[in-house]
């Protein structure tokens, strides 16, 4: 007797049962609609936004299909693309520049779907449609800001060694260090060298001073400007997740260009908003000694002072900062919202590397009694969060910076600060946009040539095998289910090299049901009663099937740590359909099988096709 015991009939139940949960929200399709998100860190989102937007669509007789906030913002959904565009220019007018209202596409699927986790695949650019940038790093700027980042760390190696200089300045990507005397100059040459051995120094002669140039050599130069496109990738990547662009494609091309594509977005103007938003600190000394209240009002008018810069606080006061930067925030190794123990305060909790914390360290000793701005540069605009006296010199590395408004601030200034800015600027220098109706053609040609190969199969297996054959179809619909159901779980992205995975997939997986049914056939044909021959057709197809997946598995594997972009994609469809393949193929064929013939005691014969005997 050919039956299986309980416990595996109901696993290969509930697998299924699953599978058709998690790929069920693929079939429900996307409606149009807005996202509504803060345009700063600053600005609060909570319900009163949901109730906001709300207020909005009633007053202005907009019908929607579903409004609702999440950690991102609020999204609302509507029945056409016409009510989208209205929706989104009316909420652009209503709520100002404090939020930035983007279109996008959500999925139609019920709430009981989502709730479970159930959601459809994400779609690639090429299937959805989206936007693509090629930007270009300006590596001549990396050079000239790290150039820069030496002007205050030559300062602070030259004070602490006591060394007098003349100044310290930088011509182009050389920072030049000016001295009375030759002594010094020698002096300062051994230490600068010593610290910083992959810059070039050389020495020459301005009149009567002695000058000592530092640059960088080609190694250092290659170094930086590797860091700087990595540093950039990293973080578009970052902001890109934190801004809720789904499954961004974020790859360096040449040695100075990164390919940037997010899919599903259909305002340019948000992206390029996307792509430029960073944030960072800058540490910069209070001028004390420039306070009154004449002097602040002409820096609130443009006239601020020679070597200050005026910006306003939180309150909306001007503060005249110098212009002389202490520490930046090139120097963060992380970021965290906290909460002051004293005041029960919000606050920002900056760790510092090495280099930075000895930096801060330096000076705060020597600042002690006068105040310390810390100012969030963000989309081109600077604040001061906090100004606070330095009472002692602060070791460690960790700073604290209190003022944030609310926990939501304190977290939203963390994930800015942890993603740091660009290490270099970027231009754009390409930008395509794919309409969705180019997607839309791309998934219906897609659809059509699996189902029609699935078709085709399907028919030659039932007229090759007849009820077997109908067996392997069922098993193999089941293997397609499957492999959705994983792809949905996974939010894999499916691009067009995608599609042509699950196509092959449904080619390769029907040989395992093959090498079955003529393993059956050669049983009977050896004269093995029908249940003999399911039973040894299964068991001894086994090994082949195997043999012969581990084969194509290696392969795809391959292709995946080998390969890139719509290559990685391919390979990684490829490799799970596979796995699918095989569980449908032996587990939930011969579960199907045991359902039709496992419970007959006397068995004549098995509806597998015609049997041709030698």
């Amino acid at each position: 007797m050919n039956r299986y015991p309980l416990w595996k009939n109901v696993f290969v139940a509930i697998v299924i049962l699953i599978g058709l949960i998690y790929t069920v929200p693929n079939f429900f399709g996307e409606s149009p609609a807005v996202q509504i998100t803060p345009a700063k860190s600053t600005t609060k989102l909570d319900s009163a936004l949901l109730g906001q937007v709300e207020s909005v669509f009633q007053q202005e007789n907009i019908a929607y299909d579903g409004v609702y906030l999440d950690a991102r913002g609020v999204k609302a959904r509507f029945a056409n693309t016409d009510t989208q565009i209205r929706a989104k220019d009316v909420l652009q007018a209503r709520l100002g520049s404090d939020y930035t209202v983007a279109l996008n596409l959500l999925s139609r699927s019920p709430d009981w779907l989502r709730s479970v986790g159930a959601k459809p695949m994400y779609l690639g650019l090429d299937l959805r449609g989206g936007v693509h940038f090629l930007l270009q790093v300006d590596m001549k700027a990396a050079l000239s800001k790290a150039a820069e980042r030496f002007v205050g760390d030559f300062r602070i190696a030259l004070r602490k060694e006591r060394i007098s200089y003349v100044g310290v300045s930088r011509e182009g990507e050389t920072v030049q260090i000016n001295f009375n005397d030759e002594a010094e100059l020698i002096k300062a040459k051994a230490i600068i060298g010593k610290e910083y051995p992959n810059l070039t120094l050389t020495e020459s002669s301005n009149g009567s001073e002695r000058v000592l140039k530092a640059s960088l050599n080609l190694v250092e130069q290659k170094r930086i400007q590797d860091f700087a496109i990595k540093q950039n990738i990293q973080t578009l990547h970052n902001r890109i997740n934190e801004l809720g662009v789904a499954e961004p494609i974020i790859q360096q091309q040449g040695a100075d260009r990164v390919v940037v594509q997010l899919p599903g977005v259909q305002d340019t103007a948000k992206a390029k908003d996307i792509l430029g938003r960073t944030a960072t600190l800058e540490i910069r000394l209070v001028d004390e000694d420039k306070t009154d209240a004449a002097t602040l009002e002409k820096a609130a008018n443009g006239q601020a002072p020679l070597g200050d810069d005026v910006f306003k606080d939180r309150d909306g006061q001007p503060v005249l900062v110098k212009k002389s930067v202490a520490l930046t925030g090139d120097y963060i190794t992380d970021a965290g919202p906290g909460v002051d123990s004293q005041s029960g305060r919000n606050t920002v909790n900056v760790t510092l590397d090495a280099r930075g914390a000895r930096i801060f360290q330096q000076v705060t000793r020597e600042n002690v009694g006068k105040r310390l701005a810390i100012l969030l540069i963000e989309k081109g605009s600077t604040e001061v969060i906090t100004a606070p006296t330095i009472n002692e010199e602060i070791g460690g590395g960790r700073v604290q910076i209190s003022g944030m408004a609310n926990t939501q601030e304190a977290t939203d200034i963390s994930l800015l600060l942890r993603a740091g800015a660009l290490a270099a600027p970027m231009d754009i220098i390409e930008e395509r946009t794919v309409g969705p109706s180019m997607g839309q053609d791309n998934i219906n040609r897609g659809i059509h040539s699996t189902l029609w190969g699935f078709a085709a199969i399907a028919v030659m297996m039932m007229v090759y095998y007849m009820a077997f054959g109908a067996v392997s179809v069922a098993a193999l619909a089941i293997n397609l289910l499957l492999l959705v159901a994983i792809l949905s779980m996974l939010q894999a992205t499916l691009t067009l090299p995608g599609l042509a995975a699950i196509a092959l997939a449904l080619g390769m997986a029907i040989d395992a049901n093959v090498l079955i049914n003529e393993r059956v056939r050669e049983e009977l044909r050896n004269g093995n009663t029908p249940q003999a021959s399911i039973h040894a057709g299964y068991d001894r197809a086994w090994d082949t099937i195997l043999d012969s997946n581990v084969t194509t598995l290696i392969a795809g594997l391959a292709l995946f740590m080998f390969g890139t972009g719509p290559i990685k994609g391919f390979a990684v469809v490829h490799v799970l359909g596979i796995l699918t393949s095989m569980f449908s193929a032996v587990l939930v064929s011969r579960a199907m099988v045991n359902f039709m013939y496992g419970y007959r005691r006397k068995l004549s014969q098995l509806s597998i096709g015609q049997i041709f005997r030698a």
